[in-house]
């Protein structure tokens, strides 16, 4: 039988792949804009998944992390169990799409073509702190976007 961790990663690895093949290949549709106006469509369903994958190891994350300053070791500590290392990619597939989002809305309202906004969102996909670095770099004269634009 396939563990419920299993079933969490492979949901939530599938699930954002629609909303990155949208802002990288089709930026500038209304149909990529309709799918990530709200974050109840492209981040809720992440982070319940990460929840209910966080759950059970809650208690043992934060007494970790919370009894002492996190050190490298503690770290290596807390990813020799398997399910939180799942845990941790969760982690990163949820945040790395609400960056990429976040990147792709600096891009599309500051006009970025296609030839710029791809790499910086594959970066962001793979990498999203330095995705969004980028991002910020090449978007450094345009306004922000509000908090309700996309």
């Amino acid at each position: 039988m396939v563990a419920y961790i299993e079933v969490l990663f492979w949901f939530s690895s599938l699930y954002i792949l629609p909303f990155w093949l949208m802002m990288l290949f089709v930026p500038y549709s209304e149909r990529t804009a309709a799918m990530l106006r709200s974050e109840w469509i492209y981040l809720a369903p992440l982070a319940a998944a990460y929840s209910l994958a966080v759950l059970p190891h809650l208690g043992d994350i934060l007494l970790l992390l919370g009894s002492d300053m996190p050190t490298p070791a503690i770290v290596l500590e807390l990813f020799e169990n398997e399910e939180v290392v799942i845990v941790g990619w969760l982690h990163y597939l949820a945040f790395d799409l609400f960056v990429g989002r976040w990147t792709w809305q600096r891009l599309t309202q500051s006009e970025k073509p296609l030839l710029v906004s791809f790499p910086v969102l594959l970066l962001s996909m793979m990498v999203a702190p330095l995705g969004a670095l980028v991002g910020m770099v090449v978007t450094k004269d345009a306004k922000a976007p509000a908090a309700n634009d996309a």
